[in-house]
């Protein structure tokens, strides 16, 4: 008798995870997400600069699911709650019933509270929702500008958090603003782009490489790097920070921080400051040895205990751990505890421009490192829009 797999979030480690279970006849797989798309967050900073469209950063999940040989059901619906007695996912349709649940539902963007008008006043990645609204106003703010008599007027460009997503979003709007440039002349001169962090340093706990190769590229783009900088609070207008300063400016776009999904709230189980589970050397949650957390919804830790960025590369590794999990637990086999290192981090930092680190030994930068990253991203998206295609004519064909 086949075991019902469900899995919760249609992102980057639900994703792998499917695409490991859907290879045995015996497992059937239920995917659930309150989306209908899969959001390409690594290629966010692209899309809100707009050097990418929205083909580039979603795909559909319906015919994601429908490209496999065998049926992956879809459930477009909000996970409310999990009953681990009864082993069902109760959603707004209804109760899915499961063997094996994974849990992969990500994060969102931690607004911090202690900063008043954050969440009023600043736009996430994490959401598409959010990152196209920042989209539409900065291509109508540069739209105002072409327009305006007064090109010489200031407009401040702020990112808070430089964080891999900050400095990608702020390398990519600055190259953008010096390609209009190229066009718009002295119109688009005084489109200003701050980075403001409260750590010392850019990209916190990332190699001096990584840091000194990204700062200088940054300055190279005229971006105005703020750190050591807390900010206060903020209104539609103005950032004040704790010593004193204030900034003016148009848009704040901020990746500081994250915090897990709702459904992380609903769960009683061990949790971290920002609701992340923590959870066993399997990636066990609680004591339910059939349910798993991915991603970056789960504080996942490596053999040494060392804490792993909340990355696609962190949520693509456990999801191929569990999916393999599932699999020896099924046959009745032994498994050994999760284990696995970053093995490279690349970073875009606008136009054909990168950096990046490979087995924490090779060590590259500019267009070679651009070509490196652009490889990665592609395969990963071709792969999505193969069986994107597949399942789109097999729709097609059984209408």
């Amino acid at each position: 008798m086949s075991k019902k797999v469900v899995v919760i979030g249609g992102g980057y480690g639900g994703l792998r995870a499917i695409e490991f279970l859907a290879k045995h006849e015996d497992i059937d797989v239920t995917l659930i997400d309150k989306h209908p798309y899969h959001y390409l967050q690594t290629e966010a900073y692209g899309y809100i600069a707009g050097r990418f469209d929205l083909h580039d950063v979603v795909i559909d999940l319906q015919d994601w699911c429908n490209g496999f040989e065998k049926k992956i059901n879809f459930v477009y619906d909000n996970a409310l709650c999990i009953d681990f007695e009864s082993q069902h996912v109760e959603v707004c349709s209804g109760k899915i019933t499961y063997d094996y649940l994974i849990i992969a539902t990500g994060a969102k963007t931690n607004f911090f509270s202690f900063i008043e008008g954050l969440r009023e006043h600043s736009f996430g990645v994490k959401n598409l929702n959010r990152a196209h609204n920042f989209r539409v106003e900065f291509e109508n703010l540069i739209y105002k500008k072409l327009q305006n008599e007064d090109a010489s007027q200031d407009i401040n460009l702020t990112i808070g958090g430089a964080g891999l997503s900050g400095v990608e979003v702020a390398a990519e709007m600055a190259n953008v603003v010096s390609v209009y440039k190229k066009t718009l002349g002295n119109r688009v001169e005084g489109i200003k782009i701050h980075l403001i962090d409260a750590s010392k340093t850019i990209l916190p706990g990332m190699s001096d490489f990584l840091v000194k190769s990204t700062h200088k590229r940054l300055e190279s783009l005229g971006v105005n790097i703020l750190t050591d900088a807390f900010i206060q609070k903020m209104d539609d207008k103005t950032i004040y920070f704790k010593n004193g300063d204030t900034l003016q400016y148009h848009f704040m776009i901020f990746t500081g921080g994250i915090k897990a999904s709702e459904l992380n709230e609903s769960v009683d189980t061990q949790k971290n400051r920002i609701s992340q589970f923590i959870p066993d050397e399997m990636l066990n949650i609680g004591t339910k040895e059939n349910v798993f957390a991915i991603g970056d919804c789960v504080e996942i830790r490596d053999a040494k205990q060392n804490i792993l960025p909340p990355t696609a590369q962190t949520a693509e590794r456990s999801a191929e751990y569990v999916a393999e999990s599932i699999r020896k637990k099924i046959d009745k086999k032994n498994i050994k505890p999760f284990d696995a290192k970053v093995l490279g981090v690349f970073i875009a930092l606008g136009g054909n421009w990168a950096s990046g680190e490979l087995f924490g030994v090779i060590k590259v930068k500019g267009y070679s490192a651009y070509l490196l990253k652009k490889a990665i991203t592609y395969a990963y998206y071709l792969g999505l829009r193969l069986r994107i295609n597949t399942g789109y004519k097999n729709r097609i064909k059984n209408r």
